[in-house]
């Protein structure tokens, strides 16, 4: 697929930018855009050379302001109820395929991540964000409901539910400051340092076994939802034989060559 709405380039090896590229609509999700990102995260599914990809926002606005509700408003007139659960659907699910490609997604986060942007950063792996920073559950803004787009499973995750409750219920914007203190990211840093900060963090995550960023991104998901202590434990001893013998394997095949 030729994109319009985003970008995406591998700026190192195994190290990938998508970036939001509709800086003049604040990076909003058309339907355009929508249908990219599902062909852009269903790619990565098989892409082997990838090992980390970094999220972000083009222009100077934000990162992103959500649904384009312009054309939206447009669209939604024409739809049935089973037009617009199909859509809805859609939209949601591109939270989901952020959860299920192999590789670990830092979001890069510059001014506002509302609505659907703000879902974006939470289904990404790790946050970083500059100063200017701030983010809305803004359905309940828009006369929905706060708890759309993943954003009622991540929130209560990351920042525990009785903060996650607020925000979800009032739509208020967290800052910067906040985010850091409820855990919600891992680090804040100056505007000009976010991309620089953001790479750094990559290159450390690149330097690993990418089977291991992948299992290690597998196991997060899984146990978030295990039925307890023993079910997590399988699931990581597992993986760790599975990369000991694998690193094994790898070695044996190494010395044959010299033999």
């Amino acid at each position: 697929m030729d994109y319009e709405t985003i970008e995406y380039k591998v700026v190192e090896k195994g190290i990938g930018i998508l970036s939001l590229n509709r800086p003049r609509r604040y990076n909003s999700i058309s339907y355009r855009m929508m249908e990219e990102l599902e062909a852009f995260w269903r790619d990565r599914m098989d892409d082997l050379d990838t090992h980390v990809i970094i999220l972000r926002g083009n222009g100077e606005r934000g990162f992103c302001a959500g649904l384009d509700m312009k054309e939206a408003m447009k669209m939604l007139p024409d739809m049935n109820m089973d037009q617009f659960y199909r859509y809805q659907s859609r939209m949601g699910r591109l939270n989901l395929a952020m959860r299920q490609v192999p590789q670990p997604i830092i979001c890069a986060v510059h001014g506002p991540a509302a609505g659907l942007g703000f879902s974006f950063a939470l289904a990404s792996d790790l946050r970083i964000i500059s100063t200017d920073a701030r983010f809305s559950a803004a359905y309940i803004n828009v006369g929905l409901g706060g708890a759309d787009m993943a954003c009622s499973y991540f929130l209560p995750r990351l920042i525990g539910a009785g903060r996650a409750y607020e925000f979800m219920l009032t739509g208020n914007f967290m800052s910067a400051d906040e985010a850091m203190s409820l855990g919600l990211v891992s680090r804040v840093v100056e505007r000009e340092t976010l991309m620089e900060t953001t790479l750094e963090l990559a290159r450390t995550m690149n330097s690993k076994n990418p089977m291991g960023l992948w299992l290690t991104k597998e196991a997060i998901n899984m146990n978030l939802d295990a039925g307890g202590l023993e079910q997590a434990l399988k699931m990581e001893d597992r993986n760790q034989t599975l990369l000991l013998a694998r690193g094994l394997l790898g070695a044996e095949e190494k010395t044959r060559k010299y033999l």
